[in-house]
Parts: C-alpha cells; sequence; structure tokens
C-alpha cells in the first residue's frame, strides 16, 4: 500500500481509502478480540461466578449477543450507507463501537451488582454489534469503489488486513492482563485494554474524517440513481447474491475457532494461557503480508480460486493445529498457527471485501454485503457456545471443533462457486443483470 497519497483524476484515492479502512477493521478487532479473550479468561470470574461449570457457556454466550444485534444493524446502516453515503455512516459506525467498548470497562461486576452486571454487559456488547454490522461491509464498498478496476481485491484486502493489526494490538495489550496476580486482574487489569480502544478510536476518527464519499456514489446520487429503499431493491434485484454472501460469510467462523475457542482449548489441555495469546499474535503478525499477497493473487487469477483455497485449506489444517497443542513442543505449535490462519483462512479473509462486493451495483453495495455478511456471521458469534457445549473445550475436545470447521468451510466454499468471477468486470458494471463490459473495451 505504497505511495503517496494524492488523489486520481478520476476522484478516486484508493491508498487513503484502503488506510482508513484499515484503521476501522483495527478499532473493530481490537474490540472483538479484546471481548473475546476477556469472554474466555476473564469474564467468568467477574460476571458469572455464581454459574458453576455453566460459566464458560453463559460468558461466549454474551460473545455471541452482538451477532444477534448484527442483522439488525446491518438493515438500517446499509439503508444509510446506500442513501446518504459511506462516509457519513463510517464515521458513525466507528464512534459506536469505540463507546460501547470504553463503557464495558467501565461496568461493575456480579460482586458488586449481581445479574444488573451482566446484563449491563449485554446492552455494551449489543452497542458494538449495531456499530460492527456497518464497519467492514462499509469500508469494503468505500475501498472497492476508489479503487482501480484491476486492484480492487488487493486494495480491499487492506479491510481485512486491518483485522490483524487490530487483533495483534489486542493480544499485546491482553498480555501483560494475564499475567497479573488474581487481585488486580480480577479488579481493575482486565479493564484497561476496554478504556485503551478509546486512543484507537481517536486516530481512526482522524484519517477517516479526512477521506472523500467514493466517485461511484457520487455519480450514482448525481443520475438520480441512489434508491429511495435500498433494502427493497435488493431483495428484487439481488435475493440469490444476499444468500450465497451469507453462505459464504460462513467462513468467519473459523476466525472465532482460531482467535477464541482455540485459547480456551489450549488452556484446557495444559497450555500457559499467555502461550495462546502470543499464538494469535505470531499469526496475525504474518498474516499483515499473506493477505495483501492473497490480495493480488485475487486480482490475477480470480476471487473464487483463492477464496475457496482458503476454505478448504483451514478445513484441512486446523485438526492438525488443535491436536499439536497437547503434544508439548510449542514450536509445533506456532509452525501450525502460522500455517493455518496466515497461509489457510488469509486467503479467504482476503478475498471476501472485493468477492461480495462486486456481487452488488452501487446502489444496493453496502445494504447487500452488510445485510449477507451480518445474517452469515451469527454463526461464527454463536460458534464458541455451540462448540462449547458440544465439549469441544476439554480433553479430546479438538474432534468436535475440527469437524464443525470442516462443515463451516465446505458450506462456504459450495456456496463460491456458484458464484460468477468478476476480476475483468468494470466497477460500474459490477451487479448489473446485462452483459458486462470487459476491462480495457471501450463502453
Amino acid at each position: 500500500m505504497a505511495g503517496p497519497v494524492t488523489e486520481n483524476r478520476d476522484g478516486k484515492t484508493p491508498v487513503r481509502a484502503a488506510l482508513a479502512s484499515f484503521m476501522g477493521s483495527a478499532v473493530e478487532y481490537y474490540d472483538f478480540f479484546v471481548f473475546g479473550s476477556a469472554a474466555a479468561l476473564i469474564f467468568p470470574h467477574v460476571f458469572f461466578p455464581s454459574a458453576g461449570d455453566a460459566a464458560l457457556v453463559m460468558s461466549f454466550a454474551t460473545f455471541a449477543f452482538a451477532y444477534v444485534a448484527r442483522p439488525v444493524g446491518a438493515i438500517f446502516v446499509g439503508h444509510f450507507g446506500d442513501r446518504i453515503g459511506r462516509r457519513k455512516v463510517l464515521l458513525f459506525t466507528l464512534l459506536l463501537m469505540g463507546g460501547g467498548t470504553f463503557l464495558i470497562g467501565c461496568l461493575p461486576t456480579y460482586d458488586q451488582a449481581g445479574w444488573i452486571a451482566p446484563a449491563l454487559l449485554i446492552v455494551c456488547r449489543l452497542l458494538q454489534g449495531l456499530s460492527a454490522a456497518g464497519e467492514q461491509a462499509g469500508a469494503s464498498s468505500l475501498t472497492l469503489e476508489h479503487a482501480p478496476d484491476d486492484k480492487r481485491s488487493f486494495y480491499t484486502s487492506w479491510t481485512l488486513t486491518g483485522t490483524q493489526g487490530g487483533q495483534i494490538l489486542a493480544a499485546l495489550v491482553f498480555i501483560p492482563v494475564v499475567a497479573m496476580p488474581d487481585e488486580i486482574k480480577y479488579g481493575i487489569g482486565w479493564r484497561i485494554p476496554f478504556w485503551l480502544s478509546a486512543v484507537v478510536v481517536v486516530v481512526a476518527f482522524f484519517i477517516r474524517s479526512r477521506l472523500n464519499e467514493t466517485p461511484e456514489f457520487e455519480e450514482a446520487k448525481a443520475n438520480n440513481e441512489v434508491a429511495k429503499l435500498p433494502l427493497a431493491v435488493l431483495l428484487r434485484d439481488h435475493w440469490v447474491d444476499v444468500l450465497r454472501v451469507i453462505c459464504c460469510a460462513f467462513i468467519a467462523a473459523v476466525s472465532t475457532v482460531f482467535g477464541n475457542l482455540a485459547i480456551a482449548y489450549g488452556v484446557a489441555v495444559g497450555m500457559v494461557d499467555s502461550i495462546t495469546l502470543w499464538l494469535v499474535v505470531a499469526a496475525n503478525v504474518v498474516a499483515l503480508f499473506t493477505q495483501p499477497m492473497f490480495g493480488r493473487l485475487a486480482d490475477r487469477i480470480g476471487r473464487k480460486p483463492v477464496f475457496v483455497f482458503g476454505a478448504v485449506a483451514s478445513a484441512v489444517l486446523m485438526p492438525f493445529y488443535l491436536l499439536s497443542m497437547s503434544q508439548g513442543s510449542e514450536l509445533l505449535v506456532f509452525a501450525l498457527a502460522i500455517l493455518t490462519f496466515s497461509f489457510g483462512y488469509a486467503a479467504a479473509n482476503a478475498t471476501w471485501p472485493s468477492f461480495y462486493g462486486e456481487m452488488f451495483s452501487t446502489p444496493v453495495r453496502f445494504s447487500g454485503v452488510a445485510i449477507g455478511t451480518q445474517i452469515g456471521f451469527l454463526l461464527a458469534g454463536f460458534t464458541p457456545s455451540i462448540v462449547t457445549a458440544l465439549g469441544g473445550v476439554q480433553e479430546g475436545g479438538w474432534v468436535v471443533t475440527a469437524g464443525y470447521t470442516a462443515v463451516v468451510c465446505l458450506v462456504a466454499s459450495i456456496s463460491a462457486l456458484t458464484a460468477r468471477e468478476t476480476k475483468d468486470v468494470r466497477t460500474a458494471d459490477l451487479g448489473l443483470r446485462t452483459s458486462p463490459t470487459p476491462q480495457g473495451a471501450v463502453a
């Protein structure tokens, strides 16, 4: 993503758009990973101490509540993203996400307020879910519409590469917390990562506020092509694409397995909890480099083969990664963590922002990606609770987790194969039902 941040003659600023998307996703996934780590390691003690053996399941359930809010938020945020523009809505989602995260750090514990404490935790988690519903969909739509036709996958891959930046930062902040003595860790220590989210939000807001609206949206607005009810147009003309995105978005469950379930499973089989967090850091650091490479590859050979490769590789490698956690070799665990996430899942993760966004036309792109992904992401949100309830976080639970991952990846792969390849379709022709004009041709 090198080069000067200047405006092209066509009004597109792909580097600036990619940077703004990277930072927005970093905020979202900083919050996502801090909450997920706390749900696995802190919240059972702080918010559910009276729940006994069910504490972890209940803690993971609070993690899932954001995903319940996301489809509702997707309709609301998607509507305004397609009506008033990508930039304004993305500023709103950024502030809402940061505010919800900061408030979590201010909540009373169960010992201080009883069941009111987890109830307030759920409210804050719902705020996170409402904002997250439009963050990645809007960021990827914005970047796609700013990018050159032949580099859309590369530039939009930075939206998801921002998730790696956020997870790395969150893990680095959370590792010292888990090393604290219990009285500090379960006292003020766990709150610090949530409060620090404010710093990331301020930086991201500054970058995003300097970004222009996309030329594609401005052109649609000038030509009176902005839909009054984007949802109605979406369901009339693109309902098959919405269903396809929903099923493809099941692939996000792999990230939840890797970043949340594997932490709890590793601790259950004897790994030190700080080591499980370092696994996430290492894999995400490498993914910072591999995801843009997969984005470039998708611009050359197509979105479908790269996405399907990522799904299949995740399914094949996950059982080996989980098994390695009980083998006593940290080197082996780190190698398989990097292989599974950075060279497997990263391929699908880097590709989906362009792959999904290119299924829809400009007037409904924000809504289509937001609604499709957030319904599909519901599965990712409930994955920790489902797999934990099935026995995935205990000795021998790797079989359940690996089997679950394989099914999810199979559904995503089959769905992706039903889509048309769009790498050679001009941005102006994406999502149209007429024959598209190939790149380089005179319209």
